[in-house]
């Protein structure tokens, strides 16, 4: 969320979309880069830019604007855009960030045979934060804590030098023994939220059947941290198996009690916004 709209990116669109909250309808969009490929309304798998990670983010010069990342997974998933608005405005300008420098060094931290896969991400004012999703195994969902100001200037092309950053692993839990993985994030009110989801695959490109999905607070302190995330259920009481890849905290209802909006992806081309409250 950036003001009072929420700001949705499609994993295979060229389109930044303008979320209105109070009736979950697509009221705006912004053309983030020019492409012959969407005719369909889709982008090709192995052509489309992947850009599964956005954050509100505030610069270390005091700009505010949305950082949108691909995953990396392949050649052409390693870009990325800047986008900020005039101020009382909606028109956007949009700024190319080339991503491969930066992902080439967070692939030195994944365990042996794992793809650089990246599903979120989230922003202090201090650190960025990248959510490593690995598939099929439990020992490569990585949180990389970059210190923002260092990734600023390297990501602008202000330095060559790639910034240090530290990378956290975190075990995640299971549906039906296929582990979750980091699939969303956001910050607010300085508490990290996360969601998870669970696909019956091993790749981090083919798409799998989906199992289920999970929401929770993460903290982002230990080294090593087995965290207890709550599975989404319907008021029925029975688990939701859609897969849940965004979440914006909306407000809080009560010291441990939020309202949120999530956001899914069913891998063939739809979306669905849900409203959901988790208590800690």
């Amino acid at each position: 969320m950036l003001g009072p709209r929420a700001y949705i990116v499609g994993d295979d669109s060229p389109f930044l979309y303008c979320l209105d909250l109070q009736n979950l309808a697509i009221t705006d969009r912004i053309t983030l880069f020019d492409t012959t490929e969407f005719g369909t309304g889709r982008i090709p798998k192995l052509l489309k830019p992947d850009l599964e990670c956005l954050t509100v983010l505030t610069t270390p010069t005091g700009e505010t604007g949305l950082l949108l990342c691909g995953s990396g997974a392949t050649a052409a998933r390693e870009v990325g855009y800047w986008v900020t608005f005039a101020a009382n405005s909606r028109v956007a300008a949009v700024r190319p960030l080339a991503l491969g420098g930066l992902y080439a060094a967070l692939r030195t931290a994944l365990p042996p045979g794992v793809v650089l896969n990246l599903e979120a991400a989230a922003a202090s004012a201090t650190e960025l934060l990248l959510f490593q999703r690995t598939v099929g195994t439990g020992s490569g969902n990585l949180v990389y804590r970059l210190p923002l100001p260092a990734t600023w200037d390297f990501l602008l092309g202000q330095t060559t030098q790639v910034p240090a950053f530290r990378s956290q692993l975190y075990q995640l839990p299971t549906i039906d023994g296929r582990p979750a993985g980091f699939s969303g994030a956001t910050m607010f009110e300085e508490q990290l939220f996360i969601t998870a989801s669970v696909e019956d695959t091993a790749d981090a490109v083919a798409d799998g059947a989906v199992l289920g999905s999970f929401v929770g607070v993460l903290s982002a302190e230990p080294p090593l941290q087995s965290v207890v995330l709550t599975r989404l259920e319907l008021p029925d009481g029975q688990p939701y198996r859609g897969k849940v890849e965004s979440i914006a905290v909306y407000r809080r209802l009560a010291p441990a009690r939020w309202e949120m909006i999530l956001v899914t992806d069913d891998d063939a081309g739809g979306s669905t916004a849900l409203v959901v409250e988790l208590s800690a």
